[in-house]
């Protein structure tokens, strides 16, 4: 089984996980990427965005699991073929919900650079942004260092 520990700084990473607990609270009741399909009836159009939040609320859990004693105690976390697929699609839609939520001003093509002063941002806004980098670098890793058959590739 083909895995990748990755040690991180303990001072960094922590504020951001504040922003994602945040953000996994905001996105129990709402999806990150809306469906907006015509012609379900609306029980039909319920039920399958229940199942779309229960999933995406697993998966969010399962990013912050991540996140445990022994990340509080080494500040390793590990991904695997277990958890790869589910933790890229976490990221995922904590990033799309960062997007909607704090990051609109900043605009989309500065957020996908990256190209963006962080002294011209104040504190919530520098620390959604850099939320959103480090969720974006967790995805390139579990992407770049695993197997596509991980990933459904």
């Amino acid at each position: 089984m083909k895995r990748i520990e990755v040690k991180l700084a303990l001072p960094v990473v922590a504020p951001l996980l504040d922003v994602i607990k945040e953000l996994a609270d905001s996105l129990r009741q709402t999806l990150a990427a809306p469906l907006e399909v015509k012609g379900l009836d609306d029980e039909f159009h319920e039920a399958w965005t229940s199942e779309l939040l229960a999933a995406q609320n697993e998966e969010v859990r399962m990013l912050l699991a991540l996140f445990d004693d022994e990340f509080f105690s080494e500040g390793v976390v590990a991904f695997d073929e277990g958890n790869a697929e589910t933790i890229v699609r976490a990221a995922a839609a904590v990033r799309l919900h960062l997007r909607e939520v704090y990051l609109k001003p900043v605009g989309d093509e500065l957020l996908e650079s990256g190209e963006v002063d962080l002294n011209t941002l104040d504190e919530p806004l520098r620390k959604a942004f850099m939320c959103y980098l480090f969720l974006a670098t967790v995805q390139e890793l579990i992407i770049q260092h695993l197997d596509e058959s991980i990933l459904g590739g």
